[in-house]
């Protein structure tokens, strides 16, 4: 053995035995999964709460539950059985391009209800909810620029402060909030629902008057709320892409009244004391629609891309490709029912 190749295997050795030699790299850390990234930028949830009148239920038909709460797929009956279950659920969705993860949430009240004989419309079932857009930028979950909310028929735009993305076709219209969570170690985005008819903004555009109750994301947790007035709720996260989940029943002639707008009938008194009960009157995020807006009806889940490009002036680049979005498999549908009459929640 030569002195240089002596030399370097003593070296070695005295490494070794300090501990010093060198180790293998670690391997890169894994990219989260879908469920880790619904659950990172998960909003936590203020929903205000109204306890009087009869269609009220004391407050438990402004509690979020799931679709299929009362144990069935059937979505005429659920003004019926409001209040029999009122674990709490939020349905979500990822959707993938190159550059950016869109998040989609989903809020749903067996009821969108009021208590007055005045000239506004209840109905059964109801579905609100927001769109996250989060950039890729290396980070483990990426950075959160924008969100798009649903009230009713009207969608908001809204960016958290920091954001570098701005007005485009559309006005931001307001900063989109973030607090910590309880029950981890992250700042969340904030958002609210108002009582009665639930139109979804960034908190505080709508807030908590009164009694109401705070919702936070959980992976596996749906609590019920203890009382209208609590302030500590867990709600499960819920694939909408999940095997024989909230997509998969699309079809479902009596959860659906067509491709993305819920069933809803007038039994079980809706419209009772109340100017009127619509019918077939909420949506699922595929059927969301601000008629007045560029994107066309359930863009705003389908292709949230084409809405990020149409709503803000983004710097760099806005990938429009997508490498998981299980909407495309029924794109023509989808387009089909652009041409559906408005529904108007």
């Amino acid at each position: 053995m030569g002195v240089v190749r002596r030399a370097a295997a003593a070296m070695a050795g005295v490494l070794a035995a300090t501990g010093l030699a060198t180790v293998a790299a670690a391997p890169a850390q894994a990219a989260p999964s879908r469920a880790e990234l619904a659950l990172r930028w998960a909003p936590i949830h203020y929903q205000d709460v109204d306890q009087t009148g009869a269609h009220a239920l004391a407050g438990k038909s402004d509690f979020i539950t799931r679709y299929d709460f009362d144990g069935n797929l059937n979505g005429r009956d659920n003004w019926d059985n409001t209040g029999r279950n009122t674990a709490a659920a939020v349905y979500y969705s990822v959707l993938e391009t190159g550059t950016h993860y869109y998040l989609t949430y989903f809020f749903f009240h067996p009821r969108d209800w009021i208590d007055h004989p005045f000239f506004e419309t209840e109905h059964e079932n109801d579905g609100e909810g927001v769109l996250e857009i989060v950039a890729k930028d290396g980070s483990a979950y990426g950075t959160l620029k924008a969100a798009v909310t649903v009230a009713h028929s009207d969608f908001f735009s809204y960016a958290p402060s920091g954001s570098d993305w701005s007005d485009g076709g559309e006005t931001i219209d307001g900063t989109l909030q973030l607090k910590p969570s309880p029950h981890d170690a992250f700042q969340h985005p904030v958002t609210a629902q108002e009582r009665g008819g639930h139109g979804l903004k960034a908190w505080p555009q709508y807030d908590i008057d009164g009694d109401g109750v705070v919702y936070y994301p959980s992976a596996n947790v749906s609590e019920s709320p203890s009382s209208p007035d609590d302030r500590d709720v867990r709600y499960e996260l819920i694939d909408i892409f999940a095997g024989g989940g909230l997509w998969a029943q699309r079809a479902n002639a009596n959860l659906f009244a067509n491709l993305g707008t819920f069933a809803g009938d007038t039994s079980g008194g809706c419209g009772t004391g109340t100017y009127s009960c619509g019918t077939n009157s909420a949506n699922a995020p595929w059927g969301w629609d601000d008629g007045n807006d560029v994107p066309a009806r359930g863009e705003i889940a389908t292709d949230p891309a084409r809405l990020a490009a149409a709503y803000f002036r983004v710097p760099g680049t806005l990938d429009r490709s997508y490498s998981y979005n299980p909407y495309l498999s029924e794109a023509a549908a989808l387009k089909a029912a652009r041409n559906l009459p408005p529904t108007i929640d």
